[in-house]
C-alpha cells in the first residue's frame, strides 16, 4: 500500500469519525462513505442501503449518481447480497453474478446488465443493531479481495458508530425516526437532481455534484438546498451558475 493511499485512508477514517458537529448532515456523510470506499478499495463502485426500521430497505447513497448504479442499488432493496447481509447481519459475497441467477433471479441479471460481475456486502452494525449495509461492486468476475472487504467493513463500522453516537447526543432521538427522516430527504434530493438535470441538460451524477457543491460552498445542508430546488425557492439556473466549477464535471 502506498504512502499516499495510507494518508487517504487515514483521512477517510478521521472524516467518518467526525460526526460531533452542529451541522452534521447524514446524507452527505453517507455519500462520503460510498465515495471513499470506491476510491480507496479495489472495487469499481460502492453504495449504502439503509433499513427503514419497518422491514424494508432504501438506497441512500452511491459512489456515483449515474442512473445505472442507482438502479442496481434499488434492486438490492428487494433481493441480493445487501438484503441478505442486513437480514443475517453478516457479510455476503458473490464472485460471479452471472452465475447467481438461481440465488437472486432478479438482482443478478440487473447487476450484470449494468456492467457488474462481483459483489460483496458488509453490514452497518453495532452489536445487534443493523441499520444497513455497504455494498462493494466489481466489473470483473472474481471474489472481491479480503483486504478490500475488511477495509470496507472497517469504514462501515466507523460510520455506523458515528451515526448512532450523533443521534444519541441529539436529544436522544429514536434511531428509526432519524432513519425515516434521512430516507425522506433522499427522495427530495432525487427530485432536485431531476430539476437540475432538466435545467442544465446534465446527467444525474453531474446534477448531484452541482447540488452538493452548492450546499458545501454555501455551508448549507444538502437536504435543505435540495428542498429549495424541488419547491422552486431556489432557481436551478442560479444554483448551477453559483456551484463550484469542479462540481459540474
Amino acid at each position: 500500500m502506498s504512502t499516499a493511499r495510507d494518508h487517504r485512508l487515514a483521512t477517510a477514517f478521521v472524516s467518518l469519525a467526525d460526526t460531533l458537529v452542529a451541522d452534521f448532515d447524514v446524507l452527505d456523510f453517507l455519500g462520503m462513505l460510498a465515495e471513499r470506499a470506491a476510491d480507496l478499495l479495489d472495487v469499481d463502485a460502492a453504495g449504502v442501503v439503509l433499513s427503514d426500521q419497518r422491514g424494508g430497505l432504501r438506497p441512500t447513497a452511491g459512489s456515483s449518481e449515474q442512473a445505472e448504479l442507482i438502479e442496481v442499488f434499488a434492486a438490492q432493496t428487494l433481493q441480493g447480497p445487501c438484503l441478505d447481509c442486513v437480514t443475517t447481519g453478516r457479510p455476503v459475497a458473490a464472485a460471479d453474478l452471472a452465475a447467481e441467477s438461481g440465488r437472486w433471479p432478479d438482482f443478478a441479471p440487473a447487476a450484470v446488465s449494468a456492467g457488474f460481475r462481483a459483489a460483496s456486502a458488509v453490514p452497518m452494525r453495532l452489536r445487534g443493531d443493523v441499520i444497513g449495509a455497504l455494498t462493494l461492486l466489481g466489473t470483473a468476475p472474481g471474489e472481491i479481495d479480503d483486504a478490500s472487504v475488511d477495509l470496507g467493513q472497517a469504514l462501515a463500522d466507523v460510520a455506523t458508530i458515528g451515526i448512532l453516537q450523533q443521534r444519541a447526543i441529539r436529544h436522544e432521538e429514536i434511531v428509526s425516526e432519524q432513519l425515516q427522516s434521512t430516507l425522506h430527504h433522499r427522495v427530495v434530493v432525487e427530485q432536485a437532481k431531476g430539476v437540475l438535470a432538466e435545467a442544465g441538460e446534465l446527467d444525474m451524477h453531474r446534477s448531484y455534484l452541482a447540488l452538493r457543491g452548492y450546499a458545501r460552498a454555501h455551508r448549507r445542508r444538502l437536504s435543505d438546498v435540495a428542498r429549495d430546488v424541488a419547491t422552486s425557492v431556489l432557481d436551478p439556473r442560479e444554483l448551477l451558475a453559483a456551484a463550484p466549477d469542479d462540481s459540474q464535471r
